[in-house]
């Protein structure tokens, strides 16, 4: 009975119970984001939420962007490891739990991890976790119950910094500093950091999952990675983030196609 009731309760008194017993918060429970890298190895502490279904446990984690949530369902979600990012819809149809999620109303991208998976929501008011969070964990839940491929054959993950022949030292330096020192700490915050290029001192990098977002990002990248990079190798001037133009076009214009859809079903009504 308390299985089928549990999409009910999660939302207020259920969830502070799980938090209580099973991860021993109690009153040390703190509300606001942190301020990215730089702030999250000065204060590693994690807020957790642990709801049970069946023998199935599934943790969510808040991450420095108070628009990401990183869910952990105590499972492998990428058998292969590395990520996969789903900025959109149309870039989740490899994906049928990313496209499940997308049907969330308020779902703005989601990012897979080797044993989590990161949704983003609308900064827009009236997108409340307190109500998208029960959906999104029944649909993780019964996902994972279905046995489904969490992606297509044909979707690869991004694993570690590939080093070519033609790398120079610099850039060979550059991407196993990434892989070792910097990507595993940005995973744990519900995303990834991603090389795109080496020029004229410039490191280009993307950013992707609750990093995408994130107001924090800047002093992530200035204050976090350009910093280490710069002490570690003198040839690093900067580092800039990279956007996807056409991505966030594509975002923006259906984000204003489902608005409309949205007035012309409220005055229908």
């Amino acid at each position: 009975m308390c299985i089928n009731l549990l999409y009910v309760v999660i939302p207020a008194t259920f969830t502070n119970l799980c938090m209580t017993i099973k991860t021993g918060l109690g009153s040390n429970y703190r509300n606001g984001p942190r301020t990215g890298l730089i702030q999250r190895m000065i204060e590693p502490t994690r807020i957790l939420t642990k709801i049970p279904y069946r023998s199935m446990f599934i943790q969510t984690q808040d991450t420095p962007n108070p628009a990401s949530l990183k869910f952990l369902p105590g499972r492998a979600v990428l058998e292969g490891g590395g990520t996969i990012d789903f900025p959109n819809l149309s870039a989740a149809q490899g994906s049928p739990l990313a496209k499940l999620l997308f049907r969330i109303d308020g779902v703005r991208g989601v990012f897979f991890g080797p044993d989590f998976i990161t949704v983003t929501k609308y900064d827009e008011d009236g997108y409340e976790w307190k109500i998208m969070k029960p959906e999104i964990f029944a649909i993780i839940m019964d996902f994972f119950s279905s046995g489904l491929p969490v992606v297509n054959a044909n979707m690869e993950a991004s694993g570690n910094t590939e080093v070519y022949d033609d790398d120079d030292d610099t850039v060979a330096m550059i991407k196993e500093l990434l892989d070792t020192r910097i990507r595993p700490t940005v995973q744990e915050d519900g995303g990834d950091i991603i090389y795109q290029g080496f020029d004229d001192g410039i490191v280009k990098l993307k950013m992707q999952g609750s990093c995408t977002s994130c107001p924090s990002s800047v002093v992530t990248l200035k204050n976090g990675v350009q910093n280490m990079l710069q002490f570690y190798i003198p040839e690093v001037v900067s580092v800039e983030q990279v956007f996807d133009d056409a991505v966030e076009v594509q975002s923006s214009e259906l984000r204003k196609l489902e608005e409309k859809l949205k007035k012309k079903d409220e005055d229908n009504e």
